[in-house]
């Protein structure tokens, strides 16, 4: 589990930063409040896409991690992999924008440690999901908790997308002080 988190928290900073970085040399100085109409612009995209508005869906791959390293690599390596994976947001299956929302923020700061701080955060909590199943230790009890975990895909899916309406609403308030 600790090098799982590692690698999410790594990863996601990583990629933050290099968006930041990215976004440092091409956004314009002092960008702030142009870049926080782009954020509400995109914040409405990915709440519409969201939603299914229009029968719109949301860009993915259909791809997962890959379950033979459990058994291929030490613990360590494949938790560090998987983490890592899941760390940069879009190299598995997204299935809420706020995965594109957070790395997009990472360009719009427009700064590599401020780009590294999005991402590593978005790291870490992505990995964070993990320590529902970190007491399971046969396949039975995997079964089990991956069952109750399907029951809450509905609940989390509405406060992403509840957080992500929050968001905006936030923006164009402060928008228009």
């Amino acid at each position: 589990m600790a090098w799982y988190l590692a690698g999410s928290t790594a990863a996601g900073a990583g990629l933050g930063a290099l968006l930041g970085w990215v976004g440092s040399m091409v956004l314009p100085t002092g960008a702030g409040a142009p870049s926080l109409w782009v954020l509400a612009g995109l914040l409405g995209v990915g709440v519409l896409l969201d939603v299914g508005a229009g029968g719109l869906r949301l860009p993915t791959v259909r791809r997962q991690v890959n379950e033979d390293w459990l058994r291929r690599y030490r613990g360590w390596v494949y938790g560090l992999g998987f983490g890592a994976q899941l760390g940069v947001g879009f190299a598995t299956i997204v299935s809420v924008s706020a995965v594109y929302l957070a790395f997009s923020a990472a360009f719009l700061v427009s700064s590599l440690l401020a780009g590294a701080l999005v991402g590593g955060a978005f790291g870490l909590i992505r990995a964070g999901a993990q320590f529902a199943v970190i007491r399971v230790d046969r396949p039975d009890r995997l079964a089990s908790v991956a069952s109750k975990l399907r029951r809450w895909d509905r609940p989390a899916r509405l406060a992403a997308i509840g957080a992500e309406t929050t968001m905006l609403a936030a923006i164009l308030a402060a928008a228009v002080k």
